[in-house]
């Protein structure tokens, strides 16, 4: 990934993405235009899904347990031991 795709924000990436499809779907792109199109579409789909699992690893979710506020990472299960009370 170059350092451009790395300064990219997640909006951006989405927005250029959604011109992308839109160009595609329009039907009258040559072959190797499509081909440039949809492999420029392929990276910033990959580009926004690490962007989103680097949100996800920074979520908490803040969840009651047993009169307890807890905290536990973003998609994870809290057991009964699980999590970190918040004090």
């Amino acid at each position: 990934m170059t350092d451009k795709e790395n300064e990219l924000k997640f909006e951006d990436a989405m927005i250029q993405l959604e011109d992308i499809v839109g160009e595609l779907e329009h039907g009258d792109v040559p072959l190797e235009k499509a081909i440039e199109l949809f492999q420029e579409g392929m990276k910033l789909s990959q580009l926004c899904s690490q962007k989103l699992e680097q949100v996800e690893r920074r979520i908490e979710m803040i969840v009651e347990e047993n009169g307890e506020l807890r905290k536990k990472p973003f998609g994870s299960e809290l057991d009964v031991n699980g999590g970190d009370a918040i004090e």
